[in-house]
């Protein structure tokens, strides 16, 4: 399988905003490389146990 990549992009943060703008990058044609300086990717939205207004559990 080959695709067509239109080069390479660095996203600086792993928040949710990050996350969906690299998939976005990604999808569009693009090497993607997401950069985190935390243990773990998600930000502040991965501390949240519910979600307002839904109170879905986010774990």
């Amino acid at each position: 399988m080959t695709s067509n990549v239109n080069g390479s992009v660095v996203v600086v943060g792993g928040g949710i905003s990050g996350m969906l703008s690299a998939l976005d990058l990604a999808n569009s044609g693009y090497y993607v490389y997401l950069v985190e300086k935390g243990t773990s990717v998600g930000g502040a939205m991965s501390q949240l146990d519910k979600t307002f207004p839904t109170n879905d559990c986010a774990m």
